[in-house]
């Protein structure tokens, strides 16, 4: 395996690592300070100047090989950069979830009069859009589950449930959601389920509220949403009905990958910061730095990432080589190792930074948060570690 990067790949991250010195990170303050002072879910007029500039540099929907034409493998290292500042970066590059995923199903399976209407305008970054799979009152972790009803009535399916963790749903550029639910509750367990496109504007469409994680609001929202009676048209079904679990699949795959590489790319920037924290600040009459405890957490940090990189750059490369059914092992396991670590290596660092580890002056509390819901969605680590056991033992039948 060959995980060296290709030559556009390495003018990318150049490009971008500049984009982040120059731009983003002078940003986050300020960001920062107009949530603090309005509507949290209003977008920060920052991010739209960010968003400007990335365009022009070229650093747009890169992580759709059809768009930027970069490989699984390469877009991995840009994803990682792009974790160093995970509420700012990813939305500047047009490459934040839940919009990637959704992104991706229309590109892979949404008909023309789709594409035109939905996809063009959140690859131009004009709208976002929302993914409407989880629901409070059935155990979503395993798909089959969810109750969620979409019945076809003539022209029209009409949908009726409750959802909850829908992202993207708070934001008002939000226009469109992608809703899983059940088209057929006696078919085969992988085959009742159906995706389909519904409008935020239709009618029976209600958000009832917006969920915080750890008592953070994020920007674009995770929220409880009721569809009432709502109605589209046939031709608002993504691909074909059965198709749902397939599809989500098929979404999941590289969007974890996304995620991981992110993940990564906290974890980098807290070791950063727990090492320049380490050499500025005396106790007990030498820098922490000398410390034998902090030393031990800085090394066990160094060590943990170095080896969930590797183990996610595998992944990147079977995916790339071999395609996602053959890397679904591989998936399975590094969305339970990368955020584990980040979670680690992002709690040393607060510990090493005492009080101010926990306030708002540095960003670990922020990532914290985003790395412990890691642990829960895109399916929770039960699931996956459930997965991998499976996959070990398929050659040693009972």
């Amino acid at each position: 395996m060959d995980f060296d990067l290709s030559p556009t790949a390495r003018q990318y991250l150049a490009n971008l690592q500049e984009f982040m010195d120059e731009h983003v990170y002078p940003a986050e303050p300020v960001y920062a300070a107009w949530r603090a002072a309005n509507d949290p879910h209003v977008l920060p007029p920052v991010v739209e100047e960010l968003k400007a500039e990335a365009r022009r540099r070229g650093l747009w929907n890169l992580f759709l090989p059809a768009e930027s034409g970069l490989p699984v493998l390469d877009y991995a290292s840009l994803a990682e950069l792009t974790g160093r500042s995970p509420e700012l970066a990813p939305e500047a590059l047009n490459c934040a979830a839940p919009d990637t995923g959704n992104m991706e199903v229309l590109h892979m399976f949404g008909t023309e009069e789709q594409k035109k209407r939905w996809l063009e305008p959140l690859l131009a970054g004009e709208i976002r859009s929302g993914f409407a799979m989880t629901e409070p009152d059935v155990a979503s972790s395993d798909a089959t589950n969810i109750s969620t009803s979409i019945t076809r009535d003539g022209d029209s399916y009409v949908i009726n449930g409750r959802k909850w963790w829908t992202s993207g749903a708070a934001d008002a550029r939000c226009k469109i959601f992608i809703v899983m639910g059940r088209t057929d509750p006696d078919a085969p367990a992988h085959r009742r389920q159906s995706q389909i496109l519904v409008p935020r504007d239709t009618p029976g469409v209600e958000i009832v509220r917006h969920l915080p994680v750890f008592g953070y609001q994020e920007q674009h929202g995770h929220s409880e949403v009721l569809f009432h009676d709502v109605r589209v048209p046939a031709s608002n079904l993504i691909a074909g009905e059965g198709d749902g679990f397939m599809i989500a699949q098929a979404r999941l795959g590289p969007g974890r990958i996304h995620h991981c590489m992110r993940a990564i790319g906290m974890a980098e920037r807290a070791l950063e910061l727990m090492c320049r924290r380490a050499v500025s600040r005396v106790a007990f009459g030498k820098p922490l730095a000398e410390q034998g405890v902090v030393q031990q957490q800085i090394a066990e940090s160094r060590m943990a990432i170095e080896q969930v990189r590797l183990m996610v750059l595998k992944t990147a490369w079977l995916i790339d080589n071999k395609g996602v059914q053959e890397a679904r092992t591989e998936i399975a396991a590094i969305k339970v190792l990368a955020p584990r670590v980040a979670f680690e290596v992002i709690d040393r660092a607060i510990q090493v930074h005492g009080g101010m580890g926990v306030s708002d002056d540095v960003p670990l509390a922020m990532m914290w948060t985003q790395a412990r819901a890691m642990r829960i969605f895109d399916g929770p680590d039960e699931v996956h570690v459930r997965s991998v056991a499976r996959g070990e033992l398929k050659d040693y039948p009972l």
